[in-house]
């Protein structure tokens, strides 16, 4: 099962990044001011995660294809890795439909 990851970025802001159960980062939201709106951010992942709609799919300038997963509001509450090709892509899309309803949340203190 994956889980969500919790730390301090080094500008004290707090993230999140959801792993597939092989520890792979699949998706990383923004910085958030407290750890409560960043345990919110989680949840909203785990609620819209299960909605194919709320995945956009992008290309970076450098022409490699990733995703973000938007809210019903249409905010973005997380975005993933760069892929290879779109079948990755779509593949990592796929692994946070599974992975996030169901994942544990785990928090990490900097050090």
């Amino acid at each position: 099962m994956g889980k969500f990851v919790i730390s301090v970025r080094k500008n004290g802001e707090f993230q999140f990044n959801l792993k597939a159960t092989n520890g792979q980062v699949i998706l990383t939201s923004e910085g958030y001011t407290t750890k409560a709106a960043c345990l919110n951010g989680v949840e909203s992942v785990k609620k819209n995660a299960a909605v194919e709609a709320r995945f956009e799919t992008k290309v970076a300038k450098n022409g490699k294809p990733y995703f973000n997963l938007k809210a019903t509001n249409g905010q973005v509450i997380g975005a993933s890795q760069m892929y290879s090709s779109e079948a990755t892509m779509k593949a990592g899309i796929a692994s946070v439909m599974k992975n996030a309803p169901e994942a544990e949340v785990v928090e990490e203190t900097a050090e």
